[in-house]
């Protein structure tokens, strides 16, 4: 349909018209539903086309009823048929790129923020709680994930030592304050403290220290992933602030479609219209407020660099959006200019131009991409390579197996033609063939088992006690 409606006619249609319609017959009429479908038929094969009024009845109808126009066709399969197009439709248009998705980036950046707010609100808890047995730490030691593994190490105050001293040095990585924390806690206010409570503490403690530790490896996570989606973004004004905007746009792409105007006050929608009800002055920007840039620039050009760094994120999230290749150079680019502009408020010096900058970053990106796309050549060629290696590896020990197979199929008929030319031979040559016989014997018994062995053994013997019967018969027939 895009094709069509730029004026392109997709082949398989012009394939169809031209074979069912001849040349001569190009004043006739064709009914299409879409105008632009008959436009670009009637400019590449001349077809005269007609929509609107009773072909779009005619066309509804003949889909409504197509099941009954087609012989075979029932109506459960038409539907199937379009619910499978409709699928594959789908799946054409939504290109899944696993490398590339920002869903993982939006739901780990709203974990983010949930767990700062569980964490503050437990070591606020610990605090509290921990605080009756030995309020003089919090002042010793003000950090929430510091003060939970002390308080977890010291446990019971009265039973910290010299010997703890290493440890607390570890933890506070200052030996003053480890020394301070030994003193006060020999001279604390603070109420006893049963041992059942204690253990309490400590487990909670732990808790929120596992928490914190997590959030840590959830933030590096991010940082990955932000790396992959959107290098530019995240270069230009930090992982967590580009995982902020693009979680409160909905995605990269809503963030790419949105202008600078947009992105500089999103997040504080409500005092915009705020100030819109109330005719007030709006705001200068919204979640961008977290980046370095805002909070290092002065008072009253705080409004103007925020506009220009919404502009550069604007710029940023397309540049990620639509390239094939992600890099982090168009990113770096935008940051030093972002850098020049608050140094040209500050001192006056002129920062440089846009298309100087942008020219430099297309170079550069342009040596990046390639560099990758070597680097991906290497290693598609290198999975070639081991997987055509473990193909033949393969193919090798399957020849093997057959050709076991083979050798012990050619194997086994041998030996059953031996057991059918002794036993006649045994018959009518019994003294000449008697030593051929023995050592054919001792060949059969390396290969035939054990119990065949025994039985042909008991046979080899009765057949002996014949021949002497046998002889001796002879020799008294003679002596008479």
């Amino acid at each position: 349909m895009n094709a069509v409606s730029e004026g392109i006619l997709h082949e398989d249609l012009r394939l169809l018209l031209e074979t069912s319609m001849p040349a001569k017959k190009k004043k006739a009429l064709l009914g299409v539903a879409d105008p632009k479908i008959g436009a670009a038929i009637l400019e590449e094969l001349g077809y005269q086309c007609q929509t609107g009024g009773v072909v779009a009845e005619i066309l509804r109808g003949i889909r409504l009823h197509f099941h009954a126009l087609v012989k075979g066709l029932t109506a459960q399969s038409a539907s199937k048929a379009q619910l499978g197009l409709g699928h594959s439709y789908s799946r054409a248009k939504v290109k899944f790129n696993v490398n590339r998705v920002d869903n993982m980036i939006i739901q780990s950046i709203s974990l983010l923020d949930q767990l700062d707010k569980d964490i503050n609100t437990f070591s606020m808890r610990v605090r509290e709680w921990y605080g009756y047995h030995f309020p003089e730490l919090i002042k010793i030691v003000p950090e929430n994930f510091t003060y939970c593994r002390v308080a977890k190490l010291v446990g019971n105050r009265r039973d910290l030592s010299e010997e703890s001293l290493e440890g607390l040095e570890e933890i506070l990585m200052d030996s003053a304050k480890a020394r301070a924390v030994l003193e006060a806690s020999r001279s604390s206010m603070g109420m006893d403290i049963s041992p059942l409570d204690l253990i309490n503490i400590e487990s909670f403690s732990s808790r929120v220290i596992s928490l914190s530790e997590y959030r840590r490896g959830l933030q590096e996570y991010l940082r990955s992933k932000m790396s992959q989606v959107a290098p530019s973004l995240s270069a230009l004004i930090g992982e967590v602030v580009g995982a902020r905007l693009i979680s409160h746009a909905g995605s990269l792409t809503n963030l790419a479609k949105y202008p600078a105007s947009t992105v500089q006050i999103l997040g504080a929608e409500k005092a915009l219209f705020r100030a819109l009800k109330t005719r007030g002055n709006t705001p200068k920007y919204g979640l961008i407020f977290h980046s370095t840039f805002i909070g290092r620039a002065a008072a009253k050009n705080k409004g103007r660099i925020s506009r220009y760094l919404a502009n550069k994120c604007t710029i940023a999230s397309r540049i990620d959006c639509f390239s094939e290749v992600p890099t982090s150079v168009f990113g770096d680019k935008l940051r030093e200019q972002v850098e020049e502009r608050l140094a040209f408020y500050e001192t006056g010096e002129p920062p440089r131009k846009n298309l100087e900058v942008m020219k430099e970053a297309v170079v550069e990106a342009s040596e990046v991409v390639a560099e990758v796309k070597r680097k991906q050549e290497k290693k598609e060629k290198k999975r070639k390579k081991r997987e055509k290696k473990r193909l033949e590896a393969l193919a090798a020990a399957a020849e093997e197996v057959e050709n076991s197979v083979v050798e012990e199929n050619n194997v086994e008929p041998r030996k059953k033609k031996k057991k059918k030319y002794q036993e006649p031979e045994a018959e009518s040559e019994p003294e000449e063939n008697g030593l051929e016989e023995e050592e054919e014997e001792e060949e059969e018994e390396e290969v035939v088992p054990k119990k065949k062995r025994k039985l042909r053994a008991e046979a080899g013997e009765e057949e002996e006690k014949k021949k002497k019967k046998k002889k001796k018969v002879s020799r008294a027939s003679d002596s008479e």
